[in-house]
Order: C-alpha cells, then structure tokens, then sequence
C-alpha cells in the first residue's frame, strides 16, 4: 500500500468515523443514572479507529445503499464492539485499554459489567432506529443475534485454551473465527442487507468481512510481538508473559521450537526479547504473517460479486491495511 493510497484510506475512514462519532452523542447519550452512561461511554468515547462500522457503511454504499441512512447500525455495531472490549477485559483483569483504565478499574466489576450489558441492549435499540424497510431492519437483528452469540462462543473456546497444554491450529482458527472474524463479517453483511441487496450480495460481503476479521487478529498476533510498546501503546511480548495460545505459538510448538512461555510470572526485557527473536529466526512470525495474508486475499476474492466503485476499493484498502498495520 503506497502512502498515497494509505492516506486516502486514512481520509475516508476518519471520515465514516466522524459520522459514527456524531450519531453516537444522539443515540448513547449520558442520562440518569449518569454513572451507568459515563462507564459505558467510557472506552466508546476513548476513540479507536471504528474499523467495524465504518465497514458496515461502505458494504452499504458499495451496494449502491446511503449509508447516512443507514449510520445507527453503524452505532450498533461499534456498541456490540464495545461491550465485548469491556467484558474481555473483566475476564483478562486488564487493567489498560486504549490508554484509558479498564473500566472495572474505574466502576469495578459489578459496575463494569452493568455497563457492559447496556451496551449490548442499547445496540439492539439503536439498530431499531435505522432509516430501512422493517423487514431489513429484523433481518439485520437476527444476524447481530446470531454473531453476538458466535462472538461468546469464541470467547469461551479461549478460555478453554488456558487450560490445554496444547491447541491445535484449527482449534485456534475456529476460536478467532468467532470472536474476531463474525463481527466484522456482520458489519459488512449487515451494510448490504440494510441497503437492500440480494440475499447472495449479503452472503459474500459477510464472507469478505469474516475473513479479512480473522487476517485483521491475526495480524494483532503479529504487532504484539514485534511492535515496541511505544508504538502500540501495550507492553511488548505480551501475548508471552500470558502464555496465549497464538497460531504463532501453536507453529513455534508443532515445529519443536524451544521458545520459552512466562506464564503469569515476571519476564525480564532481555528474556522476552531473546524468545522474539527466536520466534522470527523460526519462521513462526512470518507463518502467521502468511496466513493472515491468506485470509485477506481470500476475503477479497468475495469482493468480486460487487461492480467496480469508489466504496468497493476502498473496501480492497481496507482489507490490504489489515495486515499491513503496525498497531
């Protein structure tokens, strides 16, 4: 992706992401009891880059839809996003979240989960709002329905991960699938179900959206390793000293590399930077590299279904930028 190309998606997507922003103020506003809004709040408000619905608003416009019409699904999406962040982090005691104290750091966990629970409700609302045909609007509740189900059978699959010496790498993909890939496969099927095109134009954007999700995790395995924590924001190595399960991990083991797990314990700097660089020399940063590029050329081929269009090409980008990215 040149720079000229990087910018203008940059441009298009702050773009999407302003829109989201604004409708939010409306549709998730601070009321009482204000405690219950400001958690909520909490992390929507700390920004994030709106991937998902800025997603779910170009699947709609490359289907020919307007995705100002449509932007309160957006809002649903990026709620549903939201809450899973925050219930994540009260499963993983994270204590940092986009820079912001987790937010059963700041409400603790009743209050945390409580917020997260409006969210999901409030997102279900909010798509009852959006400017589509009734019959759209259930269909894309029933799909929401369905990936948010995914999403906590994904969630808890990586629980179970914690207690398995060993996971295999379809067991992971199946993990990542579900609690990474169905969200953002929603976001982009649901964008062309609300603009009202045929069932098999939804299918393959839901399909483009799953997988290039998955190369999106991924490539989350990937910046955890070799981005430095200036960079990214979180400490480097991270998915080590916790002794994640990742498809790196999993090829360092099938492989016999003798990359050393933390666990929970501390890890000097020295200890986690000798076990990275063991992972790149074996080739195990570049297998998952690979096949994250895999998923993405995969999700793009979904693509073709589509006439050629500005919000298509940017919908390429998109997909290109979700390897490409270094935090």
């Amino acid at each position: 992706m040149t720079k000229t190309i990087a910018k203008e998606l940059d441009r298009e997507l702050q773009m999407r992401a302003a829109l989201v922003t604004g409708a939010i103020e409306e549709l998730l506003p601070v009321v009482h009891p204000r405690p219950l809004y400001e958690a909520g709040r909490h992390l929507v408000d700390a920004g994030g880059k709106r991937l998902r619905p800025s997603m779910l608003l170009l699947a709609a416009e490359a289907v020919g839809g307007d995705a100002a019409a449509i932007v309160a699904a957006a809002v649903s999406i990026e709620l549903i996003h939201n809450f899973t962040l925050i219930h994540d982090d009260i499963m993983d005691n994270a204590d940092v979240r986009r820079g912001r104290p987790a937010v059963h750091k700041l409400w603790g966990l009743s209050g945390a989960i409580l917020a997260g629970d409006t969210l999901y409700s409030k997102a279900f609302q909010v798509l009852g709002m959006t400017k589509a045909r009734p019959d759209l609007i259930l269909g894309a509740m029933n799909l929401l329905s369905k990936t948010c189900t995914a999403i906590c059978e994904g969630q808890w699959l990586d629980m179970e991960f914690e207690a398995k010496e060993r996971v295999s790498e379809a067991e992971y993909m199946e993990m990542i699938e579900k609690k990474t890939g169905v969200l953002y496969g929603a976001s982009a099927g649901m964008g062309a179900l609300l603009a009202g095109a045929a069932p098999s134009v939804v299918a393959a954007l839901d399909e483009f959206g799953r997988l290039t999700g998955m190369g999106f995790q991924l490539q989350d395995d990937v910046i955890d390793l070799i981005t430095p924590e200036m960079v990214s924001g979180k400490r480097q190595g991270g998915d080590l000293i916790e002794a994640k399960k990742t498809l790196i991990m999993i090829h360092a083991f099938a492989n016999d590399v003798p990359v050393k797990v933390f666990g929970k314990k501390d890890a000097t700097p020295e200890q986690i930077s000798e076990s990275i660089s063991l992972l790149e020399k074996s080739g195990c940063i570049e297998y998952a590299r690979s096949r994250a590029e895999e998923m993405v050329q995969k999700g793009k081929l979904a693509l073709q279904v589509l006439p050629d269009s500005k919000a298509k090409a940017t919908l390429l980008e998109l997909a290109d930028y979700m390897v490409r990215r270094q935090y």
